[in-house]
């Protein structure tokens, strides 16, 4: 159901207060904003969210997300939660909310949480993906969406190179000097790759123009830690690596010797994973629209 098993949003029980915490489902488009937290500027995800929340409830709304992203990536299911004294039904917020939202932002999804969920403390994990053409031809009608190769990428290379990733690992290579993380060690659940869309090979080329697909799950990722690892993947589908040096890049514990730092265009926050018990969407229909 899209705005979740009941239609209305019970209040919390908690001494003292009359509250109800809610959790909301957002997409949105991170071309034109500075990533996700909120900023001075106020031009944040989280700051459009906030102010458009504030105007329907007619009260100072602060929210807390289950993932922050950085400018230019976008979020599929980016989720989040707020206490409110309101007692509204979960489609009215949706509606409401995104009737104060610019069009490249918007609520897919409300549903009444007990207190004891928080977005961020109970996601057990978190969901990437990136989307990459390659193609003589840079991007167009996909232009900030996407990622950018033009050269051809040999799947086998990439995939025997992301297996060594799998796992609980020091991270350090591939994270921003800017990390704020406690820890570098991450566990890292999967790394899928899926060509689409193959056609017939340029014939001047001699290959194939197609679209990839990456998806990351881990128990959580270091800031940068996806575009460092495209950036290697891609060195490493491209030839100038080869599969080992993954593994070399890893050990290292240094992030002198990884790849540049990949372009933000074609990442999209997949959204966490939470136990069933909490009874929240999994999914979004902007799943099926990536390539």
């Amino acid at each position: 159901m899209p705005f979740g098993p009941s239609a209305d949003l019970a209040p919390s029980t908690s001494p003292g207060r009359t509250m109800t915490r809610v959790a909301l489902g957002v997409s949105y488009n991170g071309q034109t904003y500075n990533g996700w937290q909120s900023q001075l500027s106020g031009n944040t995800v989280q700051d459009k969210l906030e102010a458009a929340l504030g105007r329907f409830a007619t009260h100072p709304v602060s929210t807390l997300c289950a993932g922050r992203t950085d400018a230019g990536v976008h979020g599929l299911m980016q989720v989040v939660h707020f206490d409110t004294p309101l007692n509204r039904p979960a489609a009215s917020w949706v509606r409401g909310t995104n009737t104060f939202l610019p069009p490249d932002i918007a609520v897919q999804w409300a549903q009444a949480v007990p207190d004891q969920f928080h977005a961020r403390a109970s996601a057990v994990a978190r969901r990437y993906a990136y989307v990459l053409l390659q193609s003589p031809v840079r991007p167009s009608v996909d232009a900030g969406r996407v990622g950018w190769v033009f050269h051809p990428l040999d799947h086998g290379a990439m995939r025997q190179a992301a297996d060594y990733l799998i796992g609980e690992h020091d991270f350090t290579s591939f994270r921003a000097s800017a990390c704020q993380a406690k820890t570098p060690v991450k566990t890292l659940h999967r790394i899928d790759i899926v060509r689409r869309g193959a056609s017939a090979p340029h014939p001047e080329l001699g290959w194939s123009p197609c679209y990839w697909r990456f998806e990351f799950e881990a128990n959580a990722f270091l800031h940068h830690m996806i575009r460092n690892i495209m950036g290697c993947l891609i060195a490493i589908g491209q030839g100038t690596q080869p599969p080992e040096w993954m593994a070399e890049v890893l050990a290292a514990r240094s992030r002198k010797v990884a790849a540049p730092t990949f372009s933000p265009d074609g990442l999209y926050f997949q959204g966490p994973v939470y136990d069933a018990a909490w009874g929240l969407p999994q999914r979004t229909a902007a799943y099926d629209w990536l390539p």
